[in-house]
């Protein structure tokens, strides 16, 4: 501002007067200060500005997801971006938080923009890390899972009754041989998902009084993978009539594992989780589905209280799920 005041020979006064679009300053004048802005191609330093005018609030939010790419963490990308957009603030994202490393990393690099919230979906098991910026001042809220050894909000959705009302699904369509396709890997929101929704697998065929066995269990999986696990689970001589999957990535490789078998319409299937096309196939996938809208938009209003000062107890805020009927769960236990 200094440089473009001396070029256009007016005061540094009168530059920032401009840079406000105060009215009551002559176009003459206006006209001398935007010609010299032109040529020193000067950007207003907006976070100096957000901290002038709020008393040193940077007006800025950080959210880390694991991969913005995938679909349901980009729905809640721009659910949180929408709420943080009404209250007049910006949304610094980071992705791509496959380890503990990684996430430490991004959160450092956001702090040290001076976010004054943070949205987190965790990779690391072991959050104390963060206890001096939540000390400082600094809102965080977890999503998918809530955090380890650390005292903050989190927003989850109802994983483990989610998984046993998409397996009772099918047991009510008299399937007992039900085989379980996992992505746990051993830390963060995966382990806890996964760990939650194996759990609810479990808690349904109990309540059948049906023996939980690890034979039809098939844990760390890739879409590959699942796509491998599931020919070899269906081409055994006590081969499952049903399966559920607990990600999308290996829902799809258990339909192509289907569709190689000629199974897709033989053999029940219920996803976790909603998947782009899910409803074009034949037969369409039955899923139990998030709302990542929901999860979004709950976890930045948490935020937003927080920033603004909101004292109540931290607590943990699960979501309902709802099962979504398409076909594959609603086949039939084929007695012939």
């Amino acid at each position: 501002m200094t440089d473009v005041a001396a070029l256009a020979g007016v005061s540094l006064r009168t530059v920032s007067r401009v840079m406000n679009e105060d009215p009551t300053v002559s176009e003459a004048l206006r006209a001398k200060v935007q010609d010299a802005v032109t040529q020193l191609h000067y950007k207003p330093n907006l976070t100096a500005s957000h901290f002038r005018r709020r008393g040193g609030r940077s007006l800025v939010v950080g959210l880390l997801l694991h991969d913005v790419a995938e679909p349901f963490l980009a729905t809640v990308h721009r659910a949180v971006q929408d709420v943080a957009r009404a209250h007049g603030y910006d949304v610094l994202a980071a992705s791509g938080l496959e380890s503990p490393e990684r996430e430490r990393e991004a959160v450092e690099r956001l702090i040290a923009r001076r976010v004054e919230g943070l949205i987190i979906t965790p990779a690391d098991n072991d959050h104390r890390y963060l206890l001096a910026e939540q000390m400082s001042g600094t809102a965080i809220v977890f999503l998918d899972s809530p955090p380890n050894f650390l005292a903050a909000d989190s927003v989850v959705t109802d994983n483990r009754k989610a998984a046993a009302r998409g397996v009772r699904h099918m047991l009510d369509r008299g399937h007992r041989r039900v085989a379980y396709l996992g992505f746990g890997t051993g830390f963060g929101t995966a382990f806890y998902t996964n760990l939650n929704r194996h759990l609810g697998f479990c808690d349904a065929l109990r309540r059948r009084r049906i023996p939980v066995t690890d034979a039809y269990v098939r844990q760390n999986l890739t879409t590959k993978l699942a796509e491998q696990a599931t020919m070899e689970l269906l081409t055994r001589a006590d081969a499952p009539t049903a399966i559920f999957s607990a990600q999308p990535a290996i829902t799809v490789g258990a339909i192509r594992a289907l569709q190689a078998l000629k199974q897709s319409e033989t053999t029940a299937l219920v996803g976790y989780d909603d998947f782009y096309g899910a409803d074009l196939l034949v037969p369409g996938i039955t899923v139990v589905a998030q709302d990542p809208v929901k999860v979004g938009t709950v976890a930045a209003d948490i935020l937003f209280r927080r920033i603004d000062g909101d004292m109540s107890p931290i607590a943990q805020h699960v979501l309902p799920s709802k099962l979504v009927q398409r076909g594959s769960g609603e086949i039939p236990l084929n007695l012939t």
